[in-house]
């Protein structure tokens, strides 16, 4: 069993910088030769060759196939020891629960996906925990070999992942939940946890299991309340671990006023505040299909019809999404000015609207951006959709493991 220490913003130790930049090449570039592991994290051989061999007597990594030879001995490829090991991330989305067990590759081993409860509430945090030990039971995986458990919330943890705030929107009275994420899911499962905002995972799964090692600066925009943020390759979650939380709200602001602001200083809601503009039009006497979509009950009416009425090409859906599109890129090119990513991921939920979202999201931020920050950055959804937090906080655990290797 690979034991483990899930510590958050500490600096890590020269040995575990080599650790994880050695892992995470054999990870993603296995199987490969000592010398290409050289060259690409630009450690001289003999040092990556002691890591190697450190590794392979630990089983974290393998012995395989022999390389073609430019002359003289073949080299000895290597790659990762997936059954090393196994990670259980749980991630809470804006319309769903996702529960994953993953080898030491990110193999996706076991998965449940159930609709989420749409209060928060201490009685969530249960329903993950229950999550949890149900993925762990279907994988059949022995106990012993999960080295760690990665869960994934909104709101503002505390550094040690025993409560949260959630922040709520337009107005609404924030939700303190005191019941302990890591002691419950300790207590219950018996594996080390490690608790992290779903933006701040996300923004590390996207780059950790995704894109180019090379990308160091970029920003996840989750829905329109959170922006993951990383700097320098590492997640950014300032002095108290409240960076991101995107938009203002005062407990004296009225409703209406919170909502009036939203699309610029406020704090929105899930889904950019779509469903409430279609239905305001609809009650106008507009026509849409929306509105065939829930018998005509805009009660029922959810960010779900939105999509589909953005698939089906409803006028009135298009119309909407261009123009929370137009909002969101807005609040996307500050960042950009303020920032400077190389990335900025669109995710949460929001890209399921596609194409139509995507494209007002980047010529909002053409038009409001200096063009020095605006020309550089790219604007792509989320590569793992309701995957990203549960997976992002996987990768979590996995660069934890991998830096005390």
């Amino acid at each position: 069993m690979i034991k483990q220490i899930l510590l958050k913003d500490r600096i890590l130790t020269d040995k575990e910088r080599k650790n994880l930049s050695i892992l995470e090449v054999i990870r993603k570039n296995g199987p490969i030769s000592r010398t290409d592991i050289s060259k690409i994290t630009e450690l001289n051989i003999v040092t990556v060759s002691n890591y190697v061999n450190h590794y392979i007597k630990k089983g974290l990594v393998v012995e395989g196939e022999l390389d073609e030879s430019t002359g003289g001995r073949k080299p000895i490829l290597v790659e990762l020891n997936p059954k090393a090991g196994y990670i259980v991330g749980v991630g809470l989305n804006m319309m769903s629960t996702v529960g994953v067990l993953v080898d030491l590759e990110i193999n996706v081993i076991a998965e449940v996906k159930r609709e989420r409860n749409p209060q928060n509430s201490e009685r969530v945090i249960e329903n993950m925990v229950d999550m949890a030990q149900e993925i762990i039971d279907k994988a059949e995986i022995e106990k012993s070999k999960i080295v760690g458990v990665g869960v994934g919330v909104p709101g503002i943890i505390d550094e040690r992942g025993r409560t949260i705030r959630w922040p709520q929107s337009l107005g609404e009275k924030d939700v303190n939940v005191c019941l302990s994420i890591k002691d419950t899911f300790e207590k219950r499962l018996g594996i080390p946890t490690f608790v992290e905002n779903d933006a701040n995972a996300a923004v590390l799964g996207e780059k950790w299991l995704g894109l180019d090692r090379d990308v160091r600066h970029m920003l996840y925009m989750f829905s329109g309340v959170g922006c993951g943020i990383l700097i320098n390759g590492e997640i950014y979650r300032g002095a108290t671990g409240a960076a991101g939380e995107l938009g203002i709200s005062s407990p004296k602001a009225t409703r209406d006023y919170v909502q009036q602001i939203a699309a610029q200083l406020g704090r929105w809601e899930m889904d950019l505040g779509m469903v409430a503009r279609v239905r305001h039009h609809i009650e106008k006497g507009e026509s849409s299909l929306l509105k065939d979509f829930v018998g005509g009950d805009l009660s029922r009416l959810s960010f779900k019809e939105i999509v589909k009425g953005i698939k089906e090409r409803d006028g009135l859906a298009l119309r909407v999404v261009d123009e929370v599109g137009q909002d969101l890129g807005k609040k996307v090119a500050f960042l950009v000015n303020l920032l400077n990513p190389e990335v900025v991921v669109i995710g949460g939920g929001i890209e399921d609207c596609g194409a139509p979202l995507l494209d007002a999201v980047k010529n909002s931020i053409k038009e409001w951006s200096v063009e020095e920050a605006a020309s550089q950055v790219k604007i792509i959804p989320s590569a793992f959709g309701e995957n990203a937090v549960a997976l992002g906080v996987v990768g979590i655990v996995a660069r934890e493991v991998f830096a005390q290797a």
